[in-house]
């Protein structure tokens, strides 16, 4: 068999067994198939800061260096979202998806047989295309899978799924580092990855189904009536890639995450900070000039400048910076006022653990009529408020000991408070993004929502750090948090309905 027959047969999609497909609750079982990468992918973001003190004792590194474990990973993860959602609508969902379970679960072999740190971090780079193969699709799987009316739930279930793999992670993590080694911290996904790969060659159903001749399979949802979007044709098909667009993408980003870890510590001169923004700048302009221009944009700014799509995905970066700042700032804050390292945990495992219990079921608390939008709406005040009261709390200030007014069970009050609030916003904005987006379009767009999550979750990890190394745990952590709490007030006034299409 030669080389292009080779391929030609692993981008075929092959359907799923036709009893599967003619069950009456299939979708369902497609939803959990995406859940297990949504698991996948927030469990290695929340287990991987657990090994940090265990690798620097290993590779004899210091933080500055050791954190690129991670900065790796979200340097490509954020470049390569959105143009593998555009690659996705050409070979197929489907394939890709499953791709990027393989690819994770070899990366992650490869990390946990690493040698040197900086092998490591190769693995993770690696591990971090696999993830985007994964994270560009899962919207658009789940939005074009489940009928129109169990969209939202079934948006929900998945983050849900992520928020599982959030809460898991540092206890997980830390029975792993404490009586195994850190090794096994990657080699927990390739199990996940294995299973992940054999449920979606069994449950998902074929997005192209042109690919290959035989019995008509499942066609993907259409939109309803209305008018359709303003939006080139280019956006979704035709064209050479944008590659010139992918290089200034992953510029901006690199240069904006640098500049923020070496104010925050990174041993790099000082004026590196203000070359570096600069450079952020500079390639951002040029990115926007060139995506105005391009063929085939990775961007999308048909899509991007449809009624409701922008400001959704500025909610969904706002929600994953709201999500992960207090992940970092937590236990910071509570070590500082003597709570030991067991009960932070505990305490920190509330905000994913109400994200997920508010994401499945939380709207059903709410008024049966309620739009996306007023639930949206709803969530970011919650999350802000949560967040108010946890910047109120005296934790890490003189006198805030484990059992006084800024102890653990305040804090974790505070942190449940916000983690519901999120539950209820994300799932939501996500749906009103997705049925703005035309279908022929759905990984493109699915791959944008996700970017700007990896977007906030990447700021959400780096403002923390910043603001504690220049004012301090208790001066620096509350003036992050008075911060979220009004860049969730912004969420609300951005929230936008999306145009029925």
């Amino acid at each position: 068999m030669d080389t292009a027959a080779l391929a030609s047969r692993l981008l075929t999609e092959r359907p799923r067994p036709r009893s599967v497909a003619r069950w009456r609750y299939a979708h369902w079982l497609a939803v959990g198939t995406v859940c297990l990468g949504a698991f996948l992918g927030q469990l290695t973001a929340s287990i991987t800061a657990l090994v940090f003190p265990a690798l620097g004792r290993h590779f004899g590194a210091g933080f500055a260096s050791v954190e690129w474990v991670a900065l790796a990973y979200l340097l490509v993860l954020v470049a390569l979202l959105a143009p593998i959602g555009r690659l996705s609508d050409l070979v197929g969902r489907k394939t890709m998806y499953l791709g990027g379970f393989a690819v994770f679960a070899l990366a992650s072999l490869g990390a946990g047989l690493a040698g040197g740190l900086w092998v490591l971090v190769a693995c993770r780079a690696v591990q971090a295309v696999g993830g985007a193969m994964m994270q560009a699709n899962s919207v658009a799987l789940v939005a074009r899978g489940v009928p129109e009316h169990a969209m939202r739930r079934a948006l929900g279930v998945q983050a849900a799924a992520q928020g599982l793999g959030l809460a898991l992670g540092p206890s997980l993590g830390g029975l792993l580092v404490e009586h195994a080694s850190w090794r096994w911290v990657f080699w927990i996904n390739v199990p996940i990855g294995v299973l992940g790969i054999l449920a979606g060659w069994f449950l998902l159903p074929r997005t192209r189904p042109e690919a290959v001749p035989g019995p008509r399979a499942e066609e993907p949802r259409q939109p309803r009536g209305g008018r359709k979007p303003r939006i080139r044709a280019t956006d979704h098909g035709g064209g050479h890639f944008d590659l010139a667009g992918l290089l200034l993408l992953t510029a901006a980003t690199s240069a904006l995450l640098l500049a923020l870890s070496t104010a925050s510590g990174l041993p790099l001169p000082g004026w590196a900070v203000a070359v570096l923004l600069l450079a952020a700048v500079v390639c951002t302009l040029g990115l926007v000039r060139q995506e105005r221009r391009a063929a085939r944009p990775i961007l999308a700014p048909g899509l991007v400048n449809t009624p409701g799509v922008r400001s959704g995905l500025v909610v969904s970066l706002i929600g994953y910076l709201l999500l992960f700042c207090p992940l970092v700032l937590a236990p910071v804050l509570l070590a500082g006022a003597g709570v030991p390292a067991s009960r932070v945990g505990l305490v920190v495992t509330l905000l994913p653990a109400a994200f997920a219990v508010a994401a499945t079921g939380g709207g059903a608390l709410l008024p049966r009529g309620w739009s996306d939008l007023a639930r949206c709406r709803l969530g970011a005040a919650v999350a802000g408020a949560g967040l108010l009261l946890f910047a109120l709390l005296p934790v890490g200030g003189a006198g805030a000991g484990a059992a006084g007014a800024g102890g653990p069970l305040p804090v974790a009050v505070a942190l449940a408070v916000a983690g519901w609030g999120l539950g209820l916003l994300l799932p939501a904005n996500n749906a009103l993004v997705m049925r703005a987006i035309p279908a022929e379009c759905s990984a493109v767009g699915g791959g944008m929502v996700n970017m700007a999550r990896s977007l906030g979750t990447a700021l959400g990890t780096a403002l923390p750090v910043l603001g504690v190394h220049l004012a301090g745990a208790a001066a620096g952590g509350r003036a992050v948090l008075f911060a979220l709490a009004a860049v969730a007030g912004l969420a609300v006034a951005v929230a936008r309905p999306a145009r029925r299409r």
